[in-house]
């Protein structure tokens, strides 16, 4: 994200002494991504960013995912997988339901404070069902509510801090973690060569939240728990490293990379005559996946249009579809409701169901809300996944 922002205290002059009051030298630490030719930020720190005095493992949430064999259309029930978010927490309770070498999709309900977090193998873009808090990050603070996209840079520390009465009945925090192993970004082709938002483009950087000040926090013996590349399931491995000083010692930071949150509503969609295909709907991408979701609009306006997507066989892809909201038109009769996620994998083809297209002709309005995530990659099921199918889905066109 190349949108320059500052906060709390750096000196004029980057690289250059930074001094507390009383006259300590403050720490700078460069941020940065892709061998630090692409974005980054400054922050300057307290104690010593690099100091650790513990290390120990720390066993990930089960990473492993089975091939989807024989290939079906699968209907995965998420609301069915947490009874209450009592007793867990965003980070450490997620539960693995799709996952390939580029990106994991994990789901979670969570009413309590998460441990300091730092994912070393990607960005994270979590999309928040319902619920809301805020995210701690070294950053500074960002407030989070229902339908917001938060983006954690790779390697930032942060923790996920639910409001106490939050989802009602203090239900908790409902996060879709979409976990990449790469970065997150608007899509290219929303971007000037600079990195500004485009005219074109569905949002802009007016809808976008950064975080507040940094908070100086106190504190020794923190703990950090790191996910990593290693060999562990799908590569990857957990450690937690208790460092002396609380993490959360930055006086000050500039910069174009920071964690950020998006709130869905603020996504204006692209709309024509006739259907328009899902590239209009993208939001971000990553290496070999995209994000795109689709909100409640004005549908095709040509007297003979059908506003149901037509058939369709996306050939590079497994389509990923997680319902959030509103009255989906295309999966009328499936089953499919608030909480499903369908998978359409490649070579499958896949559209509405048969007697959704006639009941669709005329609409002019389209009251939805969904997130989806095509892969370039096949998708395994996590064991989350597999533990929520319904098992029927595959076989709801022949009905």
């Amino acid at each position: 994200m190349a949108h320059y922002r500052s906060a709390g205290s750096v000196p004029p002059k980057r690289h250059t002494q930074h001094r507390s009051p009383d006259g300590a030298l403050y720490r700078e630490e460069l941020m940065g991504e892709e061998g630090f030719s692409s974005d980054s930020s400054l922050l300057y720190h307290r104690g010593v960013p690099s100091a650790i005095v513990d290390a120990r493992r720390w066993e990930l949430p089960d990473q492993a995912a089975t091939p989807n064999e024989p290939l079906l259309a699968r209907h995965l029930k998420l609301h069915d997988l947490f009874d209450g978010g009592t007793g867990r927490d965003v980070v450490t309770s997620r539960r693995l339901v799709l996952a390939n070498a580029d990106v994991r999709i994990s789901y979670v309900l969570a009413a309590e404070t998460s441990p300091f977090y730092r994912n070393a193998t990607g960005d994270e873009c979590v999309f928040i069902e319902s619920g809301t808090g805020t995210v701690e990050t070294v950053f500074g603070p960002l407030r989070f509510g229902p339908g917001d996209y938060v983006i954690i840079p790779r390697a930032t520390t942060h923790r996920w801090v639910p409001d106490v009465s939050t989802g009602g009945a203090g239900e908790g925090v409902r996060a879709y973690c979409i976990e990449a192993n790469s970065h997150i970004t608007p899509p290219h082709r929303y971007l000037s060569r600079y990195g500004q938002l485009l005219e074109h483009a569905p949002y802009c950087e007016r809808d976008l939240r950064g975080p507040g000040e940094p908070e100086l926090r106190e504190g020794s013996d923190v703990e950090v728990f790191i996910k990593h590349r290693g060999s562990g399931p799908g590569g990857l491995s957990g450690t937690v490293h208790v460092l002396p000083e609380h993490p959360f010692d930055v006086v000050g930071w500039d910069g174009c990379l920071y964690p950020y949150a998006f709130n869905v509503a603020d996504f204006e969609p692209i709309t024509g005559r006739v259907h328009q295909p899902p590239p209009v709907h993208q939001v971000f991408e990553g290496r070999n996946f995209v994000i795109c979701n689709f909100v409640p609009r004005k549908v095709d306006y040509h007297p003979l249009a059908v506003p149901v997507p037509y058939y369709h066989s996306n050939v590079d892809s497994d389509e990923v579809m997680f319902y959030v909201a509103g009255d989906y038109e295309a999966r009328k009769g499936s089953g499919i409701g608030r909480g499903s996620v369908s998978l359409h994998p490649g070579g499958h083809s896949h559209g509405p169901q048969p007697s959704a297209i006639e009941a669709s002709l005329g609409a002019e309005f389209f009251d939805e809300l969904a997130v989806m995530v095509d892969t370039f990659s096949p998708l395994g099921l996590g064991e989350a996944g597999r533990a929520c199918d319904d098992g029927e889905y595959a076989w709801s066109w022949s009905r």
